[in-house]
């Protein structure tokens, strides 16, 4: 077991933020911590880290009690945090060589493992450079570096595709696969629910400090009513038929604003054939029908709710 948080409770006054928590995250898993705004993720891995004081649980790192001075812990984790935390008065190689060697002190062994991180995120062409001359993309991949250089064996990383080109994220996606392949458990948390369905191999969701649901993307996905989405566009479509939709067997929901007639449906063989049947029998004229599975994102905000969190 690489992290084991057992009935974790952090309290700001009368705010409960963390609320009897518990999870695991075991060798060689991407474990997505997903939650809305003010859900307790960041006070969470704050307290992983022993970087806030906790009220009530017990945290375990590699099979050891996690406390502020367990830097024998620290040095085999990697923190990714979603503010870029470089300094402008360094190169790009000096940065990545200052965070590593935070953790190695053996100068022939650093100069190796920078070198790897700069190969590693793809930033060979920028080493002399200053993070004020770097886009947005190429910032968060010197950030990475400089939390993975030493080659922890536990990464967190929180948020780390924020702001950054579709390139930028997709390289930055494919380096932590890598990492992963290459042994290193890392927690990731996202509010792009496709990069979770991506690369995270087990999933939690926390709703006001509490854990909602926990598994594979197959099996949050089971756990909810919605077992397929059709949408129809159609200009053609009357009240008395949107009705009568709506009374067709396995239907959860169907709503129209034209041209979109979206429709969700439980889980059945037969959904689409019995729309494609009721729009034939009654001649509804339409350009396009199309059918799509449950996505990480219906199942986060059927269990969440849909209203805005700040």
């Amino acid at each position: 077991m690489i992290v084991k948080v057992d009935n974790l409770v952090k309290r700001y006054g009368d705010l409960t933020a963390v609320d009897h928590l518990s999870l695991e995250v075991h060798d060689g898993e991407v474990f997505g911590l997903l939650g809305p705004n003010g859900s307790g993720k960041t006070t969470t891995i704050n307290c992983i880290l022993s970087l806030l004081e906790y009220d009530e649980g017990e945290i375990e790192l590699f099979g050891q009690p996690m406390t502020p001075d367990a830097y024998h812990i620290k040095r085999d984790i990697g923190i990714v945090m979603q503010n870029v935390a470089v300094y402008n008065e360094l190169t790009v190689y000096e940065n990545i060589d200052y965070f590593c060697g935070l953790y190695v002190r053996d100068k022939n062994l650093r100069k190796k493992l920078v070198h790897e991180a700069i190969d590693f995120v793809g930033l060979a062409d920028y080493a002399k450079f200053y993070p004020k001359k770097l886009s947005g993309g190429l910032l968060r991949r010197l950030n990475i570096a400089c939390g993975i250089a030493h080659k922890p064996k536990l990464i967190i990383l929180d948020e780390p595709t924020v702001a950054v080109d579709p390139q930028s994220r997709n390289k930055i996606l494919e380096g932590i696969l890598e990492l992963n392949k290459q042994g290193a458990t890392i927690i990731y948390t996202s509010h792009y629910m496709e990069e979770v369905e991506r690369i995270c191999s087990r999933i939690m969701i926390l709703d006001k400090g509490k854990a909602i649901a926990t598994g594979t993307n197959s099996e949050l996905k089971a756990m909810i009513a919605i077992g397929e989405k059709i949408t129809v566009e159609s200009n053609d479509l009357s009240a008395e038929q949107l009705a009568a939709i709506r009374e067709l067997p396995n239907i959860v929901s169907a709503e129209y604003n034209r041209p979109l007639l979206v429709i969700k449906s439980s889980r059945g063989a037969n959904n689409l054939e019995t729309v494609l049947d009721f729009i034939k029998k009654e001649g509804i004229q339409f350009s396009r029908i199309y059918s799509e599975l449950p996505t990480l994102n219906d199942v986060f905000l059927e269990l969440t709710g849909r209203a805005l969190r700040d």
